[in-house]
């Protein structure tokens, strides 16, 4: 099965740092966030991937080349204007079009066995197969019904004829299986959503489109606060990332759990921690304080300054005695 990794995004919830560099490319346990996704396609046997780039994409392409250091055969989409899903897959369709394929959002993480899906998608003889969780916040997204055989009956305000009495409220996680017959739907060269424009046609024609429920860990890593915390689940083992060793230094008031990058300094009375990521060659000064927050490369926390819940960008200093809380800073 080949996938797609849909990254074209600008990532605007997460702006500054998204002017300066891409979403897929932000660090996680300092590795992109791209890489982590890779990872997991990899393992399960996924090795063809393609994906799509739009916003800054230069920086994408050169870390990841071609896939071989990866352990994945890698092709890039790049658009020249953004296209949006259905529009991206589209523009992908040569390198999909010839079996059943898997999309996913680049910017969530899951433990998932997407083969597990697969066949849930080949039992169904479903064209579409989404992957769905119990929604937690009805408010905050459109409504997704869910029959008790797996059949999706409402999406976005589309149902299918006489829907059964029964069904349960769920939410879209961004991963999907899909059949190379829903490219037929989609308009070349123009903007288009899937979740806007393709799946609630779908859902009209009445055509075999299935939820499988994923009850596993999952996050959508689209806020600052969500990115902060998809680390901290890293760190307490509820997400498990492939990830470089972290050396903890001996001396400092470091604070479990921590990652922390090479060539860090940090100073014997700075607090590193709980719940905190340093970026290769950061500096902790005396004093400091850095808790729940993740520093990029490169780093300067002045002396006895304070970060809490934060992202601070690559090359920042923090200035002494500062405080710095809940919020992101770029040099950008």
């Amino acid at each position: 099965m080949r996938a797609m990794i849909l990254a074209a995004g600008f990532g605007s919830r997460l702006k500054p740092l998204t002017l300066s560099l891409p979403k897929p490319m932000f660090p996680v346990l300092n590795q992109p966030l791209l890489e982590h996704t890779l990872n997991l396609l990899s393992s399960q046997g996924i090795q063809d991937i393609i994906v799509n780039v739009h916003h800054l994409p230069d920086k994408i392409v050169e870390y990841f080349g071609d896939g071989t250091d990866f352990g994945v055969r890698l092709k890039f989409s790049k658009e020249e204007e953004i296209l949006g899903t259905a529009g991206g897959l589209k523009k992908a369709q040569s390198f999909l079009e010839k079996e059943t394929f898997l999309v996913m959002n680049s910017d969530v993480l899951a433990d998932i066995d997407l083969n597990e899906v697969l066949s849930f998608h080949k039992e169904k003889k479903s064209c579409l197969t989404l992957v769905v969780r119990q929604d937690a916040d009805p408010e905050r997204y459109e409504p997704i019904e869910l029959a008790d055989d797996g059949r999706i009956t409402r999406f976005v305000g589309a149902s299918i004829k006489n829907p059964p009495a029964t069904t349960q409220r769920v939410m879209f996680t961004g991963i999907q299986i899909m059949e190379p017959e829903i490219f037929s739907r989609i308009s070349s060269g123009k903007f288009s959503g899937t979740a806007e424009d393709v799946f609630p046609a779908m859902i009209k024609e009445g055509l075999p489109v299935y939820g499988t429920l994923h009850e596993k860990y999952w996050i959508d890593m689209g806020t600052r606060e969500t990115y902060i915390q998809a680390q901290a689940n890293a760190l307490d083992g509820k997400l498990s990332l492939k990830a470089k060793t972290s050396k903890i230094p001996e001396g400092p008031l470091i604070v479990p759990p921590v990652h922390i990058g090479r060539e860090c300094e940090i100073s014997q009375d700075a607090q590193v921690g709980p719940y905190a990521v340093l970026g290769d060659g950061c500096r902790i000064r005396s004093g400091a304080v850095v808790e729940n927050s993740i520093l990029w490369e490169n780093v300067t926390v002045g002396s006895c300054a304070t970060v809490k819940n934060s992202i601070i960008g690559s090359d920042v200093s923090v200035e002494p005695n500062s405080n710095v809380t809940d919020t992101s800073i770029d040099t950008g």
